[in-house]
C-alpha cells in the first residue's frame, strides 16, 4: 500500500493478505481479490471504498464501516484519496457480528476508537484488544446501512445488470433491456425482485449512487455528477442521494472536506 504509516501483517496462509493499520491510497486504488482468516473491519476516514463480493457489492463513504467475515472472498476500491483503517477481527469475536460482509453506520464512538487503535502503537498491554472489543460491541448494536447492490446468477439478469454497469446513465427501459438479452420485460422484473430482492428501478437508482459517490468523493460537482450518472435534473438526484445515503450529496463533499483537513 502506497503513503502507508503504520500497515502491519501477521503470519498467515499464502492465499490472504491480512493487513492492519493506516495509510493514505490514491483515487482508483484496487486490492484484488483475497481473504482473511481473521474477520476484517475496513474504514475510510477519509474518502470512501467499495467492497466485492460473490453476493455484490457494498460501498462505504466517511460516515460507514465495512466488515467482511472470516474466509468471504473480498476486493476493494478506493474512491478520492481514501485514509483507509484496516483492523483484523480475531476469531472469538467474529461471532458477535453478522455472519455475512456488510456496512454499519460510523457512531461517534465508534470512529474515534478506530482513530486510536489504528494511528497510536499499543502502550499497554491488552490496550488494543480492550479497544476492539468496543469497536465490537458498537458494531453488534449499530444498524446495517448496506447501500448494498447485489449480483443476480440468471444469466439473463446478469447480461441486462452488465449493461447498466457498462454505462449507469444508460436511458433503456426494463423493456428495452430485456430486447437486449432475450426476456420478456415481465421475466425481468419477476427476476430483480426474486434474486436481488428489488426493483428494477431500485437497482438501477442504487448503482447510480455507488458511481454518484465515486465522483462526488473524486472532486466532481453535485451538477455534473447527476448528468454523468443519468439523472434529468440536480433536485432528482439530490431527493435520491439523501434518501439512500442519509445526507445531500453537498454535505458529504463538505463533510469529505472537513476530514481532509
Amino acid at each position: 500500500m502506497p503513503k502507508g504509516r503504520h500497515v502491519s501483517t501477521t503470519p498467515s496462509e499464502p492465499e490472504e493478505a491480512p493487513l492492519q493499520g493506516a495509510a493514505w491510497l490514491p483515487h482508483g486504488y484496487h486490492l484484488d481479490p483475497h481473504s482473511h482468516a481473521q474477520g476484517q473491519i475496513v474504514y475510510a476516514a477519509a474518502g470512501a471504498l467499495a467492497t466485492a463480493t460473490e453476493r455484490g457489492t457494498w460501498v462505504a463513504p466517511a460516515n460507514r464501516v465495512t466488515w467482511t467475515p472470516p474466509r468471504f472472498a473480498h476486493s476493494h476500491r478506493f474512491y478520492g484519496e481514501t485514509d483507509v483503517r484496516l483492523l483484523a477481527v480475531p476469531l472469538d469475536l467474529c461471532g458477535e457480528l453478522v455472519d455475512h460482509p456488510s456496512v454499519f453506520a460510523v457512531s461517534p464512538l465508534l470512529r474515534e476508537a478506530l482513530l486510536a487503535l489504528t494511528d497510536k502503537p499499543e502502550r499497554r498491554p491488552g490496550a488494543h484488544k480492550r479497544l476492539l472489543t468496543v469497536i465490537v460491541d458498537e458494531l453488534a448494536d449499530a444498524a446495517e446501512q448496506s447501500l448494498h447492490l447485489p449480483e443476480a446468477s440468471d444469466d439473463r439478469l446478469r447480461a441486462a445488470t452488465a449493461l447498466l454497469h457498462e454505462d449507469p446513465a444508460r436511458l433503456a427501459t426494463l423493456a428495452e433491456l430485456g430486447r437486449s438479452v432475450g426476456a420478456s420485460e415481465r421475466t425481468l422484473s419477476r427476476l430483480f425482485h426474486a434474486q436481488l430482492g428489488m426493483s428494477f428501478h431500485r437497482w438501477r437508482t442504487t448503482l447510480r449512487i455507488h458511481h454518484a459517490l465515486a465522483h462526488l468523493t473524486d472532486g466532481m460537482s453535485v451538477t455534473e455528477t447527476a448528468v454523468v450518472c443519468g439523472w434529468s435534473n440536480p433536485s432528482s438526484f439530490i431527493d435520491a442521494f439523501t434518501e439512500i445515503v442519509g445526507q445531500t450529496p453537498g454535505r458529504y463533499q463538505a463533510g469529505l472536506h472537513n476530514d481532509r483537513t
